[in-house]
């Protein structure tokens, strides 16, 4: 950690960071044994690209380059406009956690890791044609000049919502190379959601740890991420019409949320039945469950309403 006075409602935060620094050492010394080396540029189909209009004289973007479905390009603009936030990202995290010991370590290697998505994301689209690359452009400048500052009030809070944000992008990034009828794109993606699949372990983990260290501070922490969950994008411009048309195209949507994200992540962390809960546990453990029925629920009532859709465009 930096050198610093803390204030007093920081107090706890910081005896969780040190009292979870074994662990985070354990599991880094496992992600960077398990963690596979590859390239970015092995994965872009430069074969495929041409010049743009511009100073080289190129052929100006048309949305009939290339054949992704509209669903899917929304899905692809997100995931690389979230990870161009990445700057915002790192300078969040290192002020909670500073940069020293195995914390600082682990967060300089997960920025390294997250950086090569970026890279790989928007020179697959310009390779391919796959989006207007000056509204990407434009897109990305406001994006970025709004910055990122996580609202977790608290390092429990912050270590819970990374987990589920990883899990979440982990099953974004498959879905989308799943749907995309480009093999280029499919490749490209399940080596990305590879890399975010150990992010998710990393985090996961630790939370594990956590509970077992202060399980009241933690679950009331899943508690609060669960039921008050964003993405890290939802600030991207056109965010709510490009996750309609993602949710509506089976990438991601409510029933994705909770069977494939939620559901699995709470039975790895045994955290709904979880013993030797004091009150606030066993509150914070109530709340998710009314949740996850709420959620469930709406999940349900968009798949019919979306099969009603296609039913009627059909006829």
């Amino acid at each position: 950690m930096p050198v610093r006075s803390p204030r007093p409602h920081d107090r706890g935060r910081i005896d969780v960071l040190t009292e979870l620094e074994p662990s985070v050492a354990r599991h880094l010394d496992r992600h960077l044994a398990t963690a596979r080396e590859w390239f970015p540029h092995t994965y872009v189909p430069w074969s495929q690209a041409r010049d743009y209009d511009g100073p080289l004289g190129g052929a100006s973007w048309s949305s009939d380059d290339c054949p992704l479905p509209e669903a899917v390009r929304d899905a692809l603009v997100v995931n690389l406009l979230t990870e161009d936030n990445l700057p915002s990202y790192h300078h969040d995290i290192q002020s909670r956690v500073g940069h020293q010991g195995a914390w600082g370590v682990w967060l300089h290697r997960w920025t390294a890791e997250e950086a090569r998505h970026g890279y790989a994301l928007r020179a697959y689209l310009h390779a391919r044609r796959a989006v207007d690359p000056v509204r990407l452009e434009r897109d990305r400048m406001q994006h970025m000049s709004l910055g990122h500052r996580s609202e977790q009030a608290t390092i429990p809070h912050g270590l819970a919502y990374v987990t589920v944000q990883e899990m979440a992008t982990r099953q974004a990034h498959r879905n989308t190379g799943r749907v995309c009828g480009d093999p280029f794109g499919e490749r490209l993606m399940r080596r990305i959601s590879a890399d975010e699949n150990l992010h998710m372990l990393f985090y996961r983990d630790v939370c594990a740890d956590g509970l077992d260290l202060a399980p009241d501070l933690f679950a009331q922490a899943f508690a609060d991420v669960i039921c008050d969950f964003t993405m890290p994008g939802h600030a991207i411009p056109g965010f709510r019409t490009r996750a309609a048309r993602i949710a509506v195209c089976g990438i991601y949507d409510l029933a994705t949320h909770h069977d494939d994200v939620l559901r699995p992540l709470l039975h790895a962390l045994r955290l709904m039945d979880r013993p030797g809960l004091g009150p606030r546990g066993e509150e914070a453990l109530d709340r998710i469950g009314r949740h996850l029925e709420r959620l469930h629920i709406k999940a349900e009532r968009f798949k019919e309403r979306s099969d009603a859709s296609k039913l009627s465009s059909l006829g």
